[in-house]
C-alpha cells in the first residue's frame, strides 16, 4: 500500500500491458471474426452490400468464404460456425422464406445442400448432421431477410462444457482451411 495522503492508503495497480506476453498457463483461443457478433454489427434486412448473403457472392471465393457456386445458389462457410465445416446453402436471390424460391432454386437448394453432405464426408468424417433453416427473427435467423440453410457436420463428444459454461467454442481448424478442403472436393 502507498499513500498520497497519510490518513489514506491505496494499493499500488500494475498496468495491464506489464502482463502482456507474460506466461500465466492458460491457453488462448483467437477469433477476432467475432468482433462484428461482439459489438453489435447486424445486418440490414435490405438486399445489397448491409446483407452479408448478398455481398458474399461480389467477392473472390477466397474473401467470400464461398465453397461452390451454382447457377441460382451457392455454399458459403458459416463466419460463426457451431463446428468445423459449418455451411450454408443460400439463393442468390434475396428472399426470406424456402416458399419464396422458385422450383429451379430449390432443385439447386437441394442438389447442393445433398453434395455438402457428401463433401463433408469426404473432408471431415463427421458421424452425423444437422441440416436447418430458422426462418423469421423469432424463429433464430440472424439474418432472417436472406434465407439460408445451415449444414453441421457433427461427432460424437463435439458437445462439451466449453460453450455453457465459457460461451468459447473450440474449433480445430481455420476457416480458411476447411472452406479449402471443401472446395477442392466439391464436383464441378
Amino acid at each position: 500500500m502507498t499513500s498520497d495522503d497519510p490518513g489514506r492508503a491505496t494499493a499500488d495497480l500494475e498496468s495491464a500491458s506489464d502482463f502482456a506476453r507474460v506466461e500465466d498457463g492458460f491457453e488462448r483461443l483467437w477469433t477476432p471474426h467475432r468482433m462484428a457478433y461482439i459489438e453489435g454489427v447486424r445486418p440490414t434486412e435490405e438486399a445489397g452490400d448491409g446483407c452479408p448473403f448478398c455481398a458474399a457472392p461480389l467477392r473472390s471465393d477466397i474473401e467470400g468464404l464461398i465453397v461452390a457456386r451454382g447457377e441460382l445458389c451457392f455454399v458459403v462457410m458459416n463466419l460463426f460456425p457451431y463446428n468445423p465445416g459449418h455451411l450454408l446453402i443460400c439463393p442468390y436471390r434475396h428472399v426470406p422464406l424456402y416458399v419464396d424460391l422458385t422450383d429451379e432454386e430449390t432443385t439447386e437448394f437441394t442438389a447442393m445442400t445433398k453434395t455438402a453432405l457428401a463433401a463433408l464426408t469426404r473432408t471431415s468424417a463427421p458421424m452425423g448432421f444437422n441440416i436447418g433453416m430458422n426462418q423469421g427473427r423469432v424463429a433464430g435467423a440472424g439474418v432472417a431477410a436472406h434465407l439460408h440453410q445451415h449444414v453441421v457436420p457433427r461427432w460424437g463428444g463435439d458437445s462439451n462444457f466449453l460453450p455453457i459454461i465459457g460461451q468459447t467454442k473450440a474449433l480445430p481448424l481455420l476457416l480458411e482451411d476447411v472452406r479449402t478442403r471443401l472446395a477442392e472436393v466439391w464436383p464441378a
